[in-house]
């Protein structure tokens, strides 16, 4: 076991690097070109959405692409360079060729004084502008003169690209997993999402399914719109549970934010494993939310998608800036992630209400379940005498852990055992 996730930790830390170097957005062949790559580990099919197109109240924008684009000093030396970090540029910026003086470019940039050493990531997808992004260090480098200007940039009608995957089950109701494909390189806050959730997509090809599953791989926000404008009636008549997987590579915290209602399937879910696997776990209000989850939470909307993440987006200072970089990821960290978000998934699969079919306690010894001789190790039967002893077809598997408070994963065994000797009744509804 421990050599298959450190095969499966290594291969998404791979395929973290392998998508890093992409300029990314919201449109664009950033997107195609990540999507490619993700299709190449399991079989999404792409979507394009046309420029102009009615998401609710949103429009699908202009198309952005970008060659090249940079600084020049009066030596003829690139002050910036888009071409050696993709975040030097202001998302989705005009095209620009000119030449101008320090005090105007100066009204262009962006840097972070309380981070000297930081590229800042920053956007203007629904504003018509342009910009350049540069460290506080080289910031204050820049000297008094003129400075020529290029963006090679283009904006116009194209397309919003999304990939998606349903991988059918016994059931038509459906778990949703949702991840985002557009930041340029942040390790983090962008990639460790889409890396993690395409190694529990091939973790989820690889079992027989109770459910549906139905995994997205969007263009933050405008995506999520996107696809709840085309999908919503199916997903609100079928889903679950959902979870945003988003900022889950990194090695410091485990945090979890809810759903608008604080108390669907899939908070319960993601409450119940990181209580016993991350007890320290930091747990945020809805009102921190601050990725697609609220579009899933949104007025009408209101599906049951929470978010369980390592350090949350917006709580760590290295966030949509150059230092959410390769360092700052680890194999051990995304793989830890995995395995947190791969638990909801398979005590979802497991859960069910359970009752025990003798009237009273049943007779463990003569069933093999219990020694026949009392010593001091009978006392380590306690787990499944509590289970049985909440196994009275009210309480689900989640409850019962709640009440005798043992993992879920350490009942799992004690139900195949209580089931291969008759004395479980199993309640199949959901």
């Amino acid at each position: 076991m421990e050599n298959i996730e450190k095969d499966i930790s290594k291969n998404m830390y791979g395929l973290v690097k392998d998508l890093f170097p992409i300029c990314r957005s919201i449109t664009g062949n950033g997107v195609r070109e990540t999507l490619k790559i993700i299709k190449k580990q399991i079989p999404i099919k792409i979507y394009e959405v046309p420029t102009g197109t009615r998401v609710f109240d949103w429009t699908v924008p202009e198309e952005w692409s970008i060659k090249d684009a940079y600084v020049l000093d009066e030596s003829g030396k690139k002050a910036i360079d888009f071409k050696k970090n993709n975040l030097h540029i202001v998302g989705y910026s005009i095209p620009i060729n000119k030449t101008i003086d320090l005090s105007e470019l100066q009204e262009h940039l962006y840097s972070l004084p309380d981070q000297p050493e930081a590229i800042p990531y920053v956007t203007s997808y629904y504003q018509k502008r342009w910009g350049f992004c540069l460290s506080e260090k080289d910031r204050g480098k820049l000297k008094r003169g003129k400075y020529k200007v290029l963006i090679d940039s283009e904006l116009k009608k194209g397309s919003l690209t999304y990939g998606e995957l349903i991988i059918p089950g016994k059931s038509k109701k459906e778990v949703f997993l949702s991840t985002y494909v557009c930041h340029p390189s942040m390790a983090n806050n962008e990639l460790s999402g889409p890396a993690v959730t395409t190694f529990l997509t091939k973790w989820i090809l690889s079992k027989s399914r109770r459910y549906t599953y139905r995994i997205i791989f969007i263009p933050e926000t405008i995506g999520s719109i996107t696809y709840l404008s085309k999908n919503f009636k199916t997903l609100k008549r079928n889903m679950l549970a959902g979870f945003n997987v988003s900022c889950v590579g990194d090695n410091r915290s485990y945090s979890y934010i809810p759903t608008k209602a604080g108390d669907t399937y899939a908070d319960k879910v993601a409450l119940n494993i990181l209580s016993f696997k991350w007890p320290n776990f930091i747990r945020y209000s809805f009102l921190d939310r601050a990725s697609d989850e609220r579009q899933y939470n949104a007025p009408g909307i209101d599906l049951p998608v929470c978010c369980v993440t390592r350090s949350k987006y917006g709580a760590y200072p290295e966030y949509h800036t150059s230092l959410d970089n390769l360092d700052f990821v680890s194999p051990e960290g995304l793989v830890g992630a995995y395995e947190v978000l791969k638990e909801c998934l398979v005590l979802i699969e497991e859960n069910h209400k359970y009752k025990i079919k003798c009237l009273g306690e049943p007779q463990l010894g003569k069933r093999g379940l219990y020694p026949t001789i009392s010593t001091k190790s009978s006392a380590k039967m306690g787990s499944m005498r509590n289970f049985i002893a909440y196994a009275d077809g009210k309480n689900d598997l989640i409850d019962i852990s709640e009440k005798i408070k043992t993992p879920v994963w350490d009942l799992y065994p004690i139900i195949d055992k209580l089931t291969k000797v008759g004395l479980l009744q199993v309640d199949l509804k959901k």
